[in-house]
């Protein structure tokens, strides 16, 4: 598979990363990345940048290093009717937009609870991608998650970082295996993601391409290899469509 885009990374700016927007998109260029997208965490998180941040990224080049670069958020699902940490008139200028659940900004809720939230999160149209939905702190139901990820045109995010064995996400593996079930199952397009915090994790699928590999996943239903497809899903590219 060409990776051609890393869709989910964080700067300094998150409060627990380590690299500037200047150095990870740097990085991305010497891994002949074609696009990177970096996520701050949005307010909820401890330690995060203020809405300040997010209001002047407009003053921030989007192309660095001969790579297309979007600026945008990881949102925190706040409810159970998922409700996001940013407002709506802000959240429409980002670039790109991850939908989480986060173990700070939420406490974990029963199956169908955290199930709903992920769902319902779906229905804004700024968000484009669900992320980490594999964390065993959060059960949910995949085939609901997967059937509903293919109707709303949302992607499901396959994070690299959930399969570090060094990582805080509980079960991510066999939860990995029946998500990416339910979307064979559904034909519902996934997102390879590194989730860097530090700039040498830019484009990491070591994790994440061998499970996709065992699996006999689909590539067609891997996005990273298509700008054209990833950007199908991002809302900045649907609002510049309607103008």
């Amino acid at each position: 598979m060409h990776y051609r885009l890393d869709s989910h990374t964080h700067t300094l700016a998150s409060g627990h990363a380590y690299n500037t927007i200047s150095e990870m998109a740097q990085k991305a260029a010497e891994k002949k990345l074609e696009l990177l997208a970096i996520t701050e965490h949005s307010m909820t998180m401890p330690g995060t940048c203020h809405e300040f941040y997010f209001l002047n990224l407009k003053t921030v080049p989007r192309t660095m290093y001969g790579i297309e670069l979007l600026l945008g958020t990881e949102l925190n699902i706040i409810d159970y009717d998922g409700k996001v940490d940013m407002r709506q008139g802000l959240l429409e200028r980002m670039d790109v937009a991850i939908a989480s659940l986060h173990t700070p900004c939420i406490r974990p809720g029963t199956v169908a609870e955290n199930t709903r939230a992920l769902v319902k999160a779906m229905d804004n149209p700024c968000i484009g991608i669900i992320g980490h939905p594999d964390d065993g702190r959060y059960p949910v139901d995949y085939d609901t998650l997967a059937a509903a990820a293919k109707e709303k045109k949302v992607l499901l995010e396959l994070n690299n970082h959930s399969l570090d064995a060094n990582g805080a996400r509980v079960g991510a593996r066999e939860n990995d295996i029946k998500m990416l079930e339910c979307c064979m199952k559904y034909k519902t397009p996934v997102i390879l993601d590194s989730d860097a915090h530090w700039a040498d994790d830019i484009a990491n699928c070591t994790n994440s391409l061998p499970l996709i590999q065992e699996m006999g996943f689909p590539e067609e239903l891997i996005v990273n290899s298509s700008l054209e497809e990833y950007k199908k899903y991002v809302y900045l590219y649907q609002k510049t469509a309607l103008h």
